[in-house]
């Protein structure tokens, strides 16, 4: 089975709105195994709509249309798919019961213009809205499934879990094999790098599928596997796992939807560990990341933003003269920072911070981009170079991640190889 989605509205067209709708629509018949076959937008316009309609119509078994359900006078799905079936519109006494309970409970009085929306194309089948006053409607002719569902999200989505996917399961005996998905999320390794090491992906996944997904924080792998039973899929999971990890193993940092902060929270925590950080050109995000994690009280004891050279020495006691001589974006004096934090706050491990975040600020030498972490403990007191892009903030960001990355490898005794 194949899915057409069509997203109705001005304001999706413009940009004032984000089409939340399709991306949850498309996830539900992910997991029942329906394929997307086209994903698309269209105003608030009687000939657009009514082309997409026929698009759709031509190409698929199952559309799904949200928008263009409300009251007013731009809400025109409803008279598209009356027009584009033929049919005719009666009102559906239940939904009308559904409307003047709505307005009762909110001690609103009900209007024509409300109680119209009981209207219904007489060919469909009414999908009642629990949430508003619009119903959707679900329409079975020539073989195909047409849906058509309000554009508000809480309320097309209490119709796709109560009504939609309940009803596709029934008639068309969705899931008859057993699939499992998971995303093994990695960081410190391009997409590109991260292919190449996976080798021959035919070989590898034999039949199952293998997606890339990159951010500014990593690469996050999915997954899918399919079994005629679940213990089937698991095997294969399991050996398909098996040769990843065996690939790329060092680069994984956790499964699902872990947050690599939470990861080290757990290793600190768990080792009796506490650390310190001294920020310069990420303003406080590292601290701000580890104390999103709650209980980060346990393993988070402070967190300096030195962003002035004159902070880094008074507070951090690096020297002035190093600073001089190599630069405050520097190996040495991101080392000395982490050494600096440590010292002062009394904690096993401090980490430094110290870059140049752009878009301005960059030479031939120290261009935008150019990141040094520095991390010290009782025994281990280094630095590395990181070289990022140039907008400001995804640098930001790449350089907590990178940050919280070496503090994990140096936990786990992983080394750097590039």
């Amino acid at each position: 089975m194949k899915a057409y989605l069509i997203s109705i509205g001005d304001e999706l067209m413009i940009g004032q709105t984000i089409n939340t709708n399709a991306a949850f629509i498309a996830s539900k018949l992910n997991d029942v195994q329906i394929e997307i076959s086209k994903t698309t937008m269209v105003g608030d316009n009687e000939a657009d709509i009514l082309f997409e309609f026929k698009n759709a119509y031509d190409s698929s078994d199952l559309i799904i249309v949200t928008g263009g359900l409300g009251p007013t006078h731009d809400d025109i799905t409803r008279k598209c798919v009356v027009d584009f079936f033929e049919t005719e519109l009666v009102r559906d006494e239940g939904v009308l019961e559904d409307v003047r309970n709505l307005f009762k409970n909110r001690g609103r009085e009900i209007t024509k213009i409300n109680e119209d929306q009981s209207l219904v194309p007489k060919i469909a089948t009414v999908i009642r809205n629990s949430k508003g006053t619009a119903p959707g409607t679900w329409i079975a002719k020539d073989g195909k499934i047409f849906i058509s569902m309000p554009g508000v999200p809480y309320e097309m989505e209490g119709m796709m879990e109560d009504f939609v996917l309940p009803e596709l399961k029934s008639k068309y005996n969705l899931d008859k094999q057993s699939r499992i998905i998971v995303n093994f999320l990695t960081t410190g390794i391009p997409e590109s790098i991260l292919y190449e090491r996976l080798g021959d992906l035919d070989q590898l996944l034999q039949g199952n599928k293998l997606a890339f997904l990159p951010n500014q924080f990593g690469v996050k792998m999915r997954l899918t596997v399919l079994g005629e039973t679940h213990e089937a899929a698991q095997n294969k999971l399991s050996e398909i796992e098996q040769k990843i990890r065996s690939l790329v193993g060092r680069y994984i940092y956790g499964k699902g939807d872990l947050k690599i902060e939470g990861v080290i929270a757990r290793l600190l925590i768990d080792r009796g560990l506490k650390i310190a950080t001294a920020e310069s050109c990420t303003g406080g995000l590292l601290a701000n990341r580890f104390t999103n994690i709650n209980g980060s009280s346990n393993f988070f004891e402070k967190g300096m933003v030195t962003y002035s050279n004159a902070a880094k020495v008074e507070d951090l006691s690096v020297s002035e003269d190093l600073i001089q001589e190599k630069g405050a974006v520097s190996l040495e004096v991101a080392r000395q920072m982490a050494e600096g934090i440590k010292a002062v706050s009394g904690v096993d491990i401090g980490i430094g911070v110290t870059g140049i975040m752009g878009p301005t600020g960059g030479t031939e030498n120290k261009p935008v981009g150019l990141v040094y972490i520095g991390l010290c403990d009782e025994k281990v007191c280094t630095a590395k170079e990181f070289r990022f892009g140039d907008d400001r903030l995804l640098n930001k960001d790449r350089a907590t991640q990178a940050a919280i990355e070496m503090l994990r490898r140096h936990l786990l005794g992983i080394p750097y190889d590039e």
